[in-house]
């Protein structure tokens, strides 16, 4: 991961973890349940676009190496690794 990618990434993370901390203190004082799910749907959002950055940088990085090099075996490990992510997210 580069290190300009890596920065953004932990920022973002961070920001995140802020943000959970935030929505388990609404449930701990009782906040209304539709607003306690719109920023759980908030969270969500914000780790679904963290993923996104890893992935880039992942297919952009690593991926692209191994299917440029001449290691047949690391070629078949990053396809399979990406089927793995993506029956992960039912994106299959």
């Amino acid at each position: 991961m580069s290190h300009p990618s890596q920065e953004e990434i932990v920022r973002r993370l961070k920001s995140v973890e802020g943000h959970v901390r935030g929505v388990q203190r609404m449930v701990e004082e009782g906040a209304y349940c539709i607003d306690v799910v719109n920023q759980i749907v908030a969270v969500q959002r914000a780790l679904k676009k963290v993923s996104g950055m890893v992935l880039d940088d992942h297919l952009h990085s690593c991926v692209t190496d191994a299917l440029r090099g001449p290691d047949a075996p690391a070629r078949e490990k990053v396809l399979q690794e990406l089927m793995q992510v993506f029956e992960a997210s039912g994106k299959v």
